[in-house]
């Protein structure tokens, strides 16, 4: 590689030097470097592709209602003595995007600071960047060619010839492999996981006896969804993104979320996640644009939150609203700290942030 930055540069926030003393500083220069030629390299691909830059607002009024994310709640307190107000702190801009798509954008991106609470460790931080960007008039696979030229892209403002992680080295020549979810639990675990959800719902007891069967200790209260997690982070997972770049596709219908239905097969949602250096990097979907079923899910997965974690976020009823008027789109969703991470071999989300979170030491 022509500038592969050595282990020795690559020291972690975790040290016990500050981040802002000239020398550890000093040591993360490299890398941060990297991260501002791959961020510019990136908005340059954009434009000229013939996408809008924008920046949505962090605060709003509904952080995102999928069961397992945890948001930063405020309060604004109006000057002239009226009512105050609770807002959230975006988990994701995904909302204000496609609401801009509903305004009439057509090809939109955004460097968004996100924030979500519960999370901190090697691959996560509580503020974060995500890259996001939308298609009007496409689908997820306009997505996944723009995720091969992304990679492309930031390899090449890193001038490497490989993404590291610690003990995984992939060729930035290696082609991405396309899998599939219901193909990978069979190759990977054994388990036919079409067999336990049908458009009338998900047999949990079925997933759970077949997830037993192949050693994986599924709990009481776990539910399909729960043991579908813990079977893909156990065994399929560890299997992705390690000689190749991988795009795992064609997740259940009851794991879309806020993605659309196939339309050869109801059963299956438009959805892939990117797969790099043993990382998940990026989400991505054919948009789902039926507000009366985007509302069912979110209701659906407030009730969960509910029962697991007792809480729940409000429905933004004006995302609801533009969902009748938007039109048909996919959007993606990527961890730019990640992609740094394999372009650099950055061990830690840490020593890819300007000015990380000092967490340790609170």
């Amino acid at each position: 590689m022509s500038k592969e930055i050595e282990p020795r540069d690559r020291p972690s926030a975790a040290d016990a030097q500050p981040w802002w003393t000239p020398a550890h500083h000093r040591d993360r220069r490299p890398v941060l470097l990297a991260r501002h030629a791959i961020k510019q390299a990136v908005r340059g691909w954009f434009l000229d592709q013939g996408f809008i830059e924008v920046e949505t607002a962090a605060l709003q009024a509904s952080p995102g209602n999928e069961t397992h994310l945890h948001a930063f709640e405020t309060r604004f307190t109006p000057i002239d003595g009226g009512p105050a107000r609770n807002f959230y702190l975006h988990t994701s801009p995904e909302f204000a995007c496609k609401k801009l798509l509903a305004a009439g954008e057509t090809r939109i991106f955004t460097f968004a600071p996100c924030y979500r609470n519960r999370e901190h460790g090697r691959l996560h931080q509580p503020e974060f960047t995500m890259l996001e960007w939308y298609r009007a008039g496409s689908d997820y696979r306009a997505l996944m060619r723009d995720c091969e030229s992304l990679l492309a892209v930031a390899a090449k403002a890193a001038d490497i010839e490989s993404f590291q992680q610690p003990g995984i080295t992939i060729p930035i020549a290696a082609p991405v492999e396309e899998l599939t979810v219901p193909g990978t639990f069979e190759d990977f675990a054994g388990i036919d996981l079409r067999a336990t959800y049908d458009d009338g719902g998900t047999d949990r007891d079925a997933l759970a006896r077949l997830a037993d069967d192949a050693g994986i200790r599924v709990p009481d209260d776990d539910t399909w969804s729960d043991i579908f997690t813990r079977i893909l982070v156990e065994r399929i997972e560890p299997h992705l993104g390690r000689s190749a770049p991988t795009i795992l596709k064609d997740y259940p219908l009851p794991e879309a979320a806020l993605a659309a239905p196939s339309p050869t097969d109801p059963l299956i949602a438009e959805r892939f996640e990117l797969y790099l250096a043993g990382m998940e990097l990026a989400n991505a979907f054919t948009e789902l644009a039926d507000p009366d079923e985007q509302r069912r899910r979110f209701e659906a997965d407030m009730a969960e939150k509910q029962r697991r974690y007792r809480e729940r976020y409000p429905i933004d009823e004006d995302f609801l609203a533009a969902l009748a008027l938007m039109p048909a789109a996919a959007g993606a969703a990527l961890g730019f700290e990640r992609l740094v991470m394999a372009a650099t071999g950055a061990p830690r989300i840490d020593d890819v942030l300007w000015t990380p979170l000092a967490l340790q030491n609170g």
